[in-house]
């Protein structure tokens, strides 16, 4: 792990003695520069669930509802108000979403969700895009204790190994609930792991970190939620329902953070990505998978009995 670091550490110092001024190079491309040498060979993770009508819910909101987008008001010759759209008649399809919550699969909270005066979604500023993923690991007392907490011991654990946890970073607790997540009932119902208000507070105030991010719904199981109303109270944030945790380094990675950005939403649909060191054993690189073009579904999209489009064989 130390060497993965290291080497990771090592690629981006050579890379910083771009920014020094030459003649021969302009300025402009500097990044572009740092994105060829290093963001395009490092190893991707995707740290996100897919939401559908199905996933685990906190029961007081319920599911959302898919199904197919139609027309909100007649155009001569072309739709009738309340048509759903054809592809062979439109020449496109959508898709229309009934989402009871913005607290809904993986998601990123902003303080208003639990504050009168917090910020909410639409205010984070951009700069939260990209910062430094540190991982702790208590999938092992989980799996002894399903309502285990990480504790401060947890942290310094894992700094006697790694150093100081970077200021502004993120901090994502690996339980792997997550794989329990097929299993709606389950999945948000105590006991489940979470974060102590201890460790959280030093994570915070001591270390400065930007939020911390846990696998459950939820971030613990206190009777008053003293974890998550004190996170949000003091005017931090927190991501919930991540993915994945047991697929990247607990140290050296960053994350990519980007979520839906509703006006004075008091909550976050999400997409968080890690980037790994490229000798990374899990994800895919951009050269590997450039995206562009995406390759075709091996059976035509047909919506499900929930409305999810998905690839489906004739006959299904």
């Amino acid at each position: 792990m130390r060497r993965t670091i290291v080497m990771f550490t090592v690629i981006l110092f050579a890379l910083s003695f771009i920014f020094i001024p030459t003649s021969a190079k302009s300025t402009d491309t500097q990044l572009w520069d740092i994105y060829s040498k290093v963001f395009k060979k490092a190893k991707y993770v995707d740290l996100t669930h897919a939401f559908s009508p199905t996933i685990p819910v906190w029961p007081g909101f319920g599911n959302a509802k898919f199904k197919a987008g139609v027309a909100g008001q007649e155009i001569e010759g072309y739709c009738t108000l309340g048509e759903p759209f054809d592809l062979k008649k439109h020449g496109f399809i959508s898709t229309a979403y009934e989402l009871v919550t913005d607290q809904y699969g993986t998601q990123l909270d902003p303080p208003a969700h639990f504050y009168l005066y917090g910020a909410t979604i639409s205010d984070l500023p951009a700069t939260y895009a990209i910062r430094p993923l540190v991982v702790i690991d208590i999938h092992n007392q989980v799996q002894e204790d399903p309502g285990y907490h990480a504790t401060l011991a947890d942290i310094k654990a894992w700094e006697a190994r790694n150093g100081r946890i970077p200021e502004g970073s993120v901090v994502a607790v690996r339980s792997d609930w997550y794989k329990k997540w097929d299993d709606p009932k389950r999945f948000p119902n105590a006991p489940f792991p979470g974060v102590n208000l201890d460790a959280l507070k030093f994570l915070h105030i001591e270390r400065k970190i930007l939020f911390h991010g846990h696998e459950p719904l939820d971030t613990d199981t206190t009777p008053n939620m003293d974890g998550e109303t004190w996170l949000l109270t003091h005017n931090f944030c927190q991501a919930e329902g991540m993915m994945n945790l047991d697929k990247v380094p607990e140290a050296g990675a960053l994350i990519i953070i980007g979520f839906a950005k509703p006006e004075g939403g008091t909550g976050g649909y999400a997409r968080y990505i890690a980037i790994c060191p490229p000798e990374w054993k899990f994800g895919k690189s951009v050269e590997e998978l450039p995206g562009a073009p995406l390759p075709k579904q091996p059976y035509p999209n047909k919506r499900d009995k929930n409305g999810v489009l998905r690839p489906t064989p004739p006959g299904k």
